[in-house]
C-alpha cells in the first residue's frame, strides 16, 4: 500500500470474523438441535463481539482520523454514557456493524479491549499500519478529546507537549474531563498486567479449546452486558482476582503524577474544580445505583483522590472536600473495610496526612459556624461525613499497628434475664437482650481497638478538641440511643471524643438506667402491692465497713442483680449525713483502703511500682473478689473516683485481652527484666543458665510452690531455640493461669454492673483507668480559674486572694487532703481539676470556727477570717482532722 492510500484509508471492518459469527448466531436462534460444544463456542463468539462493540463506543480504536461513525475515535462521534453504550453495542452486534482494530497509537487501553482485539484477524485493517510522526501527533491531539482516562505515561506525554508549547491548557482540560468523571477516574492509573503477552498468545492459540468458565474470566458475560459494562470497562473481569486489601490502581504512579502536577497552581485548580463536579455524581451513584457491588474497581476513585496531598488546603475546605466526604461516607461497609485494609499498609506519615485532612475540615466547619443547642453540630453534613471518613482511617491505623488478636479472655456465660410483661410494657426487654453495642466496621474487619498494642499514630491525634467544645452531649446521647438514620451521633465514632466528653455520655447512660430501674420498682410496687426500695441502699458501720457492705452486696447480687443498677444511697450508722453523692465518695474511699490493705492478703503490693496485683495464694473466696468487682463497677456507675492502683494489664483484661509478656513490665518488673535478658542472651542458655520449664513461687507464708509450664517441665531444659516459648508460657502463668479464679470472679462482679453499659464501646483500657482512678495531675491553677463564689465573695475579695495563696503554698499531701475535705476524693476528675466545679461560699464574719464543706456539691463554707495566718491555721486543722458527716 502506497502513502496516498495510507492517508485515505478507512478502518476496514473485520468481515472475515463478523459475518460467520453473525450467521452462526442466527442459526442458533433458528434451530434448537445443536451440538453443546458448538453452542458454547457460538455464545462465546457473541460475547466477544458485543464487548468489542462496547469498547469501540466508549474508548475508540485510537486512530484520530477514523471515519467509522460507530467509533469513539471518529471526530464526528457523539459521546454517550455507559448505559447507552451497552444498549448500542447490542444493536451494533445485531446489525452486523463494522468494527475497528486498535490503532498502534492507542496507549494505555484497557486490558479487556486488548484481549478481545488480539483474538481478531491481524491482516484486515490498513489503519493498524498507519504511522504518524511526532509533529502530526501534536497537531492532531492538541485537545486530546478522545482521552477518557489517564495513565502515568499519558500524563507525562501531555505534560511534555504543554511545556514545549508553554501552554498547559490541554493538560488542564484533560484533567478536568477525567477527574470530573467517575468512569474516567476509575479506569485511570491501572496497574499493568504482568503476563499480558502470554495471555494474548494463549487466547489466540487456544481460543476454541477453553471451557466456558475460563472464557467468562477472559470476557464478561454477554447476558449481563447492560449491567456489567456500566462503570469501568478496564479490568471489570479481573476485579475478582484482587485480594481483600488490593486495588487495581497503581498507587505509586498516582503519587508520582501528583508530585509532578501539584506544583503548578493552574493545574491544581483543575483538580479542585473537577472534584466539585465529581463528588455529587459519585454520591448519587453510591446512594441509588449500588455501583460498588457491580464494579469493585469503583473504589479506585477514592484511592486516587485521597492521594492528593493538598486536600487539606483552604481552597478545598469550602466546597470540594465537604462534597467529597459526603460521597465517601456513602460507601457500603465492604468498601469501607477494603479501604481500611488498603490504607493500613501505608506508613505513619500517610495516615497522619489523611487524619489531618479530615480533622482540618471538621475544625474549619466548627470554627466558622456558631453551633449551640439550637444549631447542633450533629446537623452539619460536612462534619458528620468527614467524621465517618475519619473512622475508616482510624481502623486503618489500628490494622496497621502492632496487633495482638490471639490472647483473648473467655467471655462470661451470663444468664439471659427473663423479660416480664411489665418490662415489655416499659420497653425494657429490648435493652436487656440487645447487649453492648459493636461497631459494624469493626465487625466487618474482624478487629477491635483493644487488639492494637501500638497504632501507627497515637490515638490522641484522632481527638478533635474544637468539636468536643461545641458538642451538646445530651442531644448526641439521645441520637446514639435512638439510632435513626436522619440524626448522626458522634458517640458512634468515639475515637474523635476526648475522655471528658465520653465520660459525660457514660454519665447520661448510667443516670437513665437508674431512672429506668426506679420506674420499674415503683410500678412493681403499684402492681404487686410490695413496698420496694427504688434505691440501692447500704447502711454501714464505719468500723465494720467491709463486713457490712460486702454482705449486703452479696445478698443483692444473689437475689436480684438488677438492683445493682439502681442509684447508690449510702448511710453511715450514727451519722446524720444525707447522701447526695458525697457520702458515697467517702464510702468508696474507705472500702478501697480496707480491701487493698496488704494485711488482708487479697492483693500483693509492689514497692517499686506502687501497684497492686491479685494474690494467687489468697485465702479469700471467689465471692469476695466478685464483690470487689461490684464495688469498682458501682464506682463507675455512680460517677465516683477510686484510689486504686492497678497496672494497665488489669484494665486490658477487663476489656477482654489476656496478659502477655509485655504486660509483665508494669505488673512484675523484676521478672520482666530477667526474661528480657534471657531473650537477649547471646551465649548458650542451656549450658550457662541451666533452667527448665518448671518455675517456683512462694505462697502467702513464704513456702516455695513448684509449677510445670509444660508436662514434665522439670525435665525440659530451656534452650536458645525454645526460650521464646518459655517466656510466653511464663507470662501466661503469671498473668492468667495463676490468678484465673480470682480474676474471673472479679470480672464477673464488674460486669454485673456494667454489662449493658457502652463502657467497652466508648473507652480504651487506658481511659478506663482514668475513669476509675481520675487524673493524677493536680493542677490547682486550673481549679482556681474555674471556681465560683457565693454569699458575698468574689474573685477580687481579699480573703479569696489570701485563700488561693495559702492553697498554692501547700505541699502535695496537703493539697490532696484539701481535695478530700472539699470534694470527698483526693483525685482529680477525668479532664483534670479544671473540670471540677467548686464553690466557695461565705460562712459568716470572722470566727474561731473551722471551715466546713458539702462534699456532695463540692462547696467549701469559709468564714471571713481576719488574717491570712488565721485562715491558714484554721484550714489546715480542718483538712487534717476531718472525718465523718454531720448536719449543720
Amino acid at each position: 500500500m502506497n502513502s496516498d492510500e495510507e492517508q485515505d484509508c478507512e478502518c476496514a471492518p473485520p468481515q472475515a470474523e463478523v459475518t460467520p459469527a453473525g450467521e452462526h448466531d442466527r442459526s442458533l436462534e433458528e434451530s434448537d438441535i445443536e451440538n453443546p460444544e458448538t453452542s458454547r463456542m457460538k455464545r462465546a463468539a457473541a460475547k466477544h463481539l458485543i464487548e468489542r462493540c462496547y469498547h469501540q463506543l466508549t474508548e475508540g480504536c485510537g486512530n484520530e482520523a477514523c471515519t467509522n461513525d460507530f467509533c469513539a475515535s471518529c471526530p464526528g462521534f457523539s459521546r454517550m454514557d455507559n448505559n447507552a453504550a451497552a444498549v448500542k453495542a447490542l444493536e451494533l452486534y445485531k446489525m452486523n456493524a463494522k468494527l475497528c482494530d486498535p490503532h498502534p497509537s492507542k496507549k494505555g487501553t484497557s486490558s479487556a479491549y486488548l484481549e478481545n482485539s488480539a483474538k481478531g484477524p491481524r491482516h484486515n485493517s490498513a489503519c493498524s499500519d498507519r504511522k504518524i510522526n511526532r509533529r502530526d501527533l501534536h497537531t492532531i491531539r492538541d485537545d486530546f478529546k478522545d482521552l477518557n482516562y489517564l495513565t502515568e505515561e499519558k500524563v507525562y506525554e501531555i505534560l511534555d507537549i504543554c511545556r514545549e508549547k508553554e501552554d498547559y491548557s490541554p493538560l488542564i482540560r484533560v484533567i478536568g474531563r477525567v477527574f470530573s468523571s467517575a468512569e474516567g477516574l476509575v479506569q485511570s492509573f491501572r496497574k499493568a498486567k504482568h503476563h499480558t503477552k502470554e495471555e494474548l498468545k494463549s487466547l489466540q492459540a487456544k481460543d476454541e479449546d477453553k471451557d466456558e468458565d475460563e472464557k467468562e474470566k477472559a470476557a464478561c458475560s454477554a447476558t449481563a452486558m447492560a449491567g456489567t459494562l456500566e462503570g469501568a470497562s478496564q479490568g471489570d473481569c479481573s476485579a475478582q482476582k484482587l485480594g481483600p486489601d488490593e486495588v487495581s490502581v497503581d498507587i505509586d504512579a498516582v503519587r508520582r503524577v501528583y508530585n509532578r502536577l501539584l506544583a503548578n497552581d493552574k493545574i491544581e485548580a483543575a483538580f479542585l474544580n473537577a472534584l466539585v463536579y465529581l463528588s455529587p455524581n459519585v454520591e448519587c451513584d453510591l446512594t441509588y445505583h449500588n455501583v460498588y457491588s457491580r464494579d469493585p474497581n469503583y473504589l479506585n476513585l477514592f484511592v486516587i483522590v485521597m492521594e492528593n496531598s493538598n486536600l487539606h488546603s483552604p481552597e478545598y475546605l469550602e466546597i470540594a472536600l465537604p462534597l467529597f466526604c459526603k460521597a465517601m461516607s456513602k460507601l457500603p461497609l465492604p468498601a469501607q473495610a477494603k479501604l481500611a485494609r488498603l490504607w493500613s499498609q501505608y506508613g505513619a506519615e500517610q495516615i497522619r496526612r489523611m487524619v489531618e485532612t479530615f480533622q482540618q475540615l471538621i475544625t474549619y466547619k466548627v470554627i466558622s459556624n456558631e453551633f449551640n443547642s439550637r444549631n447542633l453540630v450533629n446537623d452539619d453534613d460536612a462534619v458528620a461525613a468527614s467524621t465517618k471518613c475519619l473512622k475508616i482511617v482510624y481502623y486503618a491505623n489500628v490494622l496497621g499497628g502492632d496487633l495482638d488478636m490471639e490472647h483473648n479472655e473467655e467471655e462470661d456465660e451470663e444468664p439471659v434475664p427473663e423479660s416480664s410483661e411489665l418490662q415489655e410494657l416499659l420497653g425494657e426487654e429490648r435493652r436487656n437482650k440487645k447487649g453492648p453495642r459493636v461497631d459494624p466496621l469493626e465487625t466487618e474487619l474482624g478487629v477491635k481497638t483493644t487488639d492494637c498494642r501500638r497504632p501507627l499514630i497515637p490515638f490522641e491525634e484522632f481527638v478533635n478538641e474544637p468539636l468536643n467544645d461545641v458538642l451538646e452531649m445530651d442531644k448526641d446521647y439521645t441520637f446514639f440511643k435512638v439510632e435513626t438514620e436522619n440524626k448522626f451521633s458522634f458517640m458512634t465514632c468515639p475515637f474523635i471524643l476526648n475522655a471528658v466528653t465520653k465520660n459525660l455520655g457514660l454519665y447520661y447512660d448510667n443516670r437513665i438506667r437508674m431512672y429506668s430501674e426506679r420506674r420499674i420498682t415503683v410500678l412493681y410496687s403499684l402492681v404487686q402491692g410490695q413496698q420496694l426500695n427504688p434505691y440501692l441502699r447500704l447502711k454501714v458501720r464505719r468500723d465494720h465497713i467491709i463486713d457490712d457492705a460486702l454482705v449486703r452486696l452479696e445478698m443483692i447480687a444473689m437475689e436480684n442483680p438488677a438492683d445493682l443498677k439502681k442509684q447508690l444511697y449510702v448511710e453511715f450508722e450514727g451519722e446524720q449525713g444525707v447522701d447526695e453523692g458525697g457520702v458515697s465518695k467517702e464510702f468508696f474511699q474507705l472500702v478501697v483502703e480496707e480491701i487493698f490493705n496488704p494485711d488482708i492478703g487479697m492483693f500483693t503490693y509492689d514497692e517499686s511500682t506502687k501497684l497492686f496485683w491479685f494474690n494467687p495464694s489468697s485465702f479469700e473466696t471467689e465471692g469476695q473478689f466478685t464483690l470487689i468487682g461490684i464495688v469498682l463497677g458501682l464506682a463507675i456507675y455512680n460517677n465516683c473516683i477510686l484510689d486504686v492502683h492497678f497496672p494497665m494489664g488489669v484494665y486490658r483484661k477487663l476489656m477482654g485481652k489476656k496478659g502477655t509478656f509485655r504486660d509483665l513490665a508494669d505488673s512484675h518488673p523484676v521478672q520482666f527484666q530477667s526474661l528480657r535478658e534471657l531473650l537477649e542472651y547471646e551465649g548458650s542458655v542451656e549450658e550457662d543458665m541451666m533452667i527448665t520449664f518448671q518455675i517456683s513461687q512462694t505462697d502467702i507464708f513464704g513456702n516455695p510452690l513448684m509449677y510445670d509450664l509444660k508436662e514434665n517441665g522439670d525435665k525440659i531444659p530451656v534452650t536458645n531455640e525454645n526460650r521464646k516459648e518459655f517466656v510466653a508460657q511464663y507470662a501466661e502463668y503469671m498473668l492468667n493461669k495463676s490468678i484465673e479464679k480470682q480474676f474471673k470472679a472479679f470480672r464477673r462482679g464488674f460486669h454485673m454492673v456494667t454489662n449493658e453499659s457502652p463502657l467497652k464501646y466508648l473507652f480504651r483500657p487506658e481511659e478506663i483507668e482514668l475513669l476509675i482512678c481520675g487524673s493524677r495531675n493536680l493542677d490547682f491553677q486550673a481549679l482556681e480559674e474555674t471556681t465560683e463564689y457565693d454569699g458575698g465573695y468574689n474573685r477580687e475579695s481579699h480573703i479569696i486572694k489570701d485563700f488561693w495563696e495559702t492553697v498554692h503554698s501547700f505541699a502535695e499531701e496537703q493539697k490532696r487532703l484539701f481535695l478530700q475535705f472539699t470534694t470527698g476524693t483526693d483525685r482529680a476528675p477525668v479532664g483534670g481539676l479544671g473540670k471540677l466545679k467548686m464553690i466557695i461560699a461565705k460562712n459568716g464574719p470572722d470566727t474561731d470556727r473551722l471551715p466546713t464543706s458539702h462534699t456532695c456539691f463540692n462547696v467549701l463554707l469559709l468564714p471571713e477570717y481576719s488574717t491570712k495566718e488565721k485562715l491558714r491555721e484554721r484550714l489546715l486543722k480542718a483538712i487534717t482532722y476531718a472525718k465523718g458527716f454531720g448536719m449543720l
